[in-house]
């Protein structure tokens, strides 16, 4: 895999003061669902930090708590059934427990979601040009004619063919991939400070796909944006994004930038999701090596370090410490991993078994 990083962080923007800490920090963050079975605790004591210019990937299995983190970042989450505990500071205002009203003024102009489900995502009811348009008049306060043009402008931006036509269209006239691009438009109009990406480029070609990350680095290039981007996919995270958090079972389980977790993981998990993935530069015959079993339930999430039941590391490290005791990563630590398996160890099974299946490793 060929990794692309940016290097220089975009400029604030016009007017802005410069940053006297993160734009956006989550501290010990805990989000936990009321159900029927039980108590679900989809995020379990989550710290990050993100800079303005600078771009966090977020990658993980399905149901490891990457989606249920930003929708607290943006107030989403039905609060009937929802407890959140912790801090969320964005650009120096707490979130937690901010009122409706102070999260709607917010949502659209100072921080958007590029939603993974753009069918769910677009209502049915209204044309794409007025779900674009909208939030550009109540946010930058235009005019309606005014919004028109800026919405007729997104969607060239983003490369809806015949815009000036397909603006009065209804989602419903829309492919997956051009709702998919609709939807982004929205959450770009008024080119917001805090962009959450969940899987942007998930129905889209690969042109497409190009062309729309591309334009996330405009946009942060022109106005510092702080770009936070949910995937499976490292391929999208090696070309676009500064740092990467491994998230499992609600818990960041490794960080660091985009080219230490690349080429240098220190976590068995991450080294499983590496060693999932096909590269062009490991032979030919060499078989994927998926992770063996399934996520965990979180209604009843293992004890000690989460990845304990899947990880084949597990039994070396001695009295059952795995199992028992969680492994954690200091919040004052850039790159971290929670993980017992000793360092030199590591190193002696990145090298033995995880780097040749990587092709030789990341470069």
């Amino acid at each position: 895999m060929s990794i692309l990083t940016k290097t220089e962080a975009g400029p604030p923007g016009p007017g802005d003061p410069a940053p006297s800490g993160p734009f956006l920090s989550v501290r010990d963050l805990y989000v936990q669902f009321a159900t029927e079975d039980g108590v679900v605790k989809a995020v379990d004591g989550l710290s990050f930090d993100l800079e303005r210019g600078r771009t966090l990937g977020i990658v993980g299995e399905s149901g490891s708590g990457k989606s249920v983190t930003n929708l607290a970042v943006l107030g989403l989450h039905n609060p009937r059934n929802t407890t959140i505990r912790g801090e969320i500071v964005l650009d120096g205002q707490e979130l937690t427990g901010a009122s409706e009203r102070t999260l709607e003024r917010l949502r659209g102009r100072k921080m958007a979601m590029i939603f993974q489900d753009s069918l769910t995502a677009l209502s049915p009811y209204y044309t794409v040009g007025r779900q674009i348009a909208e939030p550009y008049m109540k946010h930058m306060g235009a005019s309606r004619k005014a919004a028109r043009e800026r919405a007729i402008e997104m969607l060239a931006r983003v490369g809806i063919p015949q815009p000036r036509l397909r603006v009065d269209d209804f989602p419903h006239q829309f492919s997956g991939g051009m709702r998919q691009r609709a939807m982004i438009a929205m959450a770009l109009v008024c080119d917001p400070a805090l962009v959450i990406a969940d899987e942007p480029t998930t129905a889209l070609d690969v042109t497409v796909q190009a062309q729309i990350l591309d334009l996330l680095k405009d946009l942060q290039r022109e106005t510092g944006t702080a770009i936070v981007i949910i995937t499976h996919d490292l391929g999208v995270v090696a070309n676009t994004a500064d740092d990467v958090m491994v998230m499992y079972a609600g818990r960041c389980v490794e960080r660091g930038t985009v080219r230490e977790i690349l080429k240098s993981p220190e976590h068995p998990y991450s080294w499983g999701l590496l060693a999932s993935i096909p590269r062009l530069s490991a032979p030919v015959d060499l078989p994927l090596s998926p992770i063996p079993g399934a996520p965990p339930s979180l209604l009843n999430p293992p004890s000690g370090c989460p990845f304990h039941p899947r990880c084949a590391f597990a039994e070396e490290v001695g009295g059952g410490r795995c199992a028992t005791v969680r492994p954690g990563i200091p919040e004052d630590e850039r790159r971290g991993f929670a993980c017992h398996l000793g360092r030199e160890r590591k190193r002696e099974i990145f090298t033995g078994q995880i780097q040749p299946r990587l092709g030789g490793g990341a470069r």
